[in-house]
């Protein structure tokens, strides 16, 4: 959206998400309309590691097929708003909501989410019926975009380089508000902002100069000893916080995997066990970045920080080409056109 906003200023977004509305006003420049919608059921987290299959499959029934009157509303609302295009972030609900309007719709994703349930079939067989359904949501896209790393190509409009936010505020100038100089040793550490998931604090004392930033980890920002603790909505822009440190530890997940990309920093990696998009991240760290696997066990217990100097050893790795977003916001505006 913030690319496509550079590339035309006049365009305007209505935003359907569960995902809080101060993240887009943090994230973008552009006017957008914010509309409160469970559109996915995705797959339920007890942890950032750790899935919850039958709570899941519990929603998945509850929710697909969706709700005649549900698709009925928003389809009449993007009839009302008299919208151009659809673009769904792997939520099905877009693109039957587009189809009900008459509405091109845009599919853009690294997977899909039937890809991610033919996992479970075998130990639960409810998943099935929702993985035929997706699948065909899915392919009645009337466009479809993949981002680096995909996990399931397929004959795609497009595919792009990893898609991220860019870091907006020079990294001297991060530090500084975070009082710390340019000398000092930066390593962000991240496990999708819940407290419990880091090991004891004391683990990460060490070097003078070595400093641990751990974002969404409390309500308030404190700085104990070596250890920079933010809240999730701290005033920082998450993307300069990583572009600000010299290495980043934490999920391999997309987002992170992304951004990480982008500014080059080492990458100490956790895969979550059990999910299939985790090979193919990895793969893609291995082959197109700096980076270490650290295993789940020496994450929660803090063991890693043992090889902190190896992953300073390792350098930036400053990508080249061009962000997928901006691939994509040409591409969007060449449709609208």
């Amino acid at each position: 959206m913030e690319a496509l906003h550079g590339l035309a200023p006049r365009v305007d977004f209505d935003i359907f998400t569960e995902v809080p509305q101060w993240f887009f006003a943090d994230s973008l420049s552009c006017k957008f309309l914010y509309h409160p919608l469970q559109s996915d059921v995705g797959l339920v987290q007890k942890t950032p590691f750790a899935s919850d299959l039958l709570q899941t499959l519990k929603l998945l029934d509850d929710f697909y097929p969706p709700k005649t009157d549900i698709v009925d509303s928003l389809s009449g609302m993007l009839k009302h708003r008299k919208s151009t295009l659809v673009i769904c972030d792997i939520s099905p609900l877009g693109i039957v909501a587009a189809k009900r309007a008459g509405i091109p719709c845009l599919l853009v994703e690294n997977f899909t989410w039937d890809w991610i349930y033919e996992d479970y079939v075998a130990e639960h067989e409810g998943f099935l019926k929702h993985i035929n359904y997706l699948k065909a949501v899915f392919s009645s896209a009337d466009h479809r975009f993949q981002t680096q790393p995909v996990c399931n190509p397929c004959n795609a409009d497009l595919t792009t380089s990893p898609v991220s936010r860019k870091h907006r505020t020079p990294s001297p100038a991060v530090r500084k508000e975070l009082g710390l100089d340019a000398e000092s040793k930066v390593v962000l550490v991240t496990a999708g902002g819940i407290p419990s998931q880091f090991p004891s604090l004391e683990k990460f004392s060490g070097d003078k100069g070595l400093f641990f930033l751990i974002p969404g980890a409390i309500e308030k920002m404190k700085i104990q000893g070596h250890v920079i603790l933010l809240p999730h909505r701290s005033g920082f822009f998450h993307p300069d916080l990583l572009n600000a440190s010299d290495v980043v530890v934490g999920k391999a997940g997309y987002s992170t995997l992304a951004e990480v990309y982008w500014a080059g920093a080492p990458f100490g990696y956790v895969n979550r066990r059990g999910f299939r998009e985790s090979g193919p991240l990895a793969r893609f760290i291995e082959r197109n970045m700096r980076g270490m696997a650290i295993p789940q066990e020496e994450f929660h217990e803090g063991s890693w920080v043992s090889k902190i100097a190896e992953l300073f050893s390792m350098k930036r790795l400053p990508p080249g080409g061009v962000n997928g977003s901006e691939q994509i916001a040409r591409a969007i505006l060449h449709l609208i056109q």
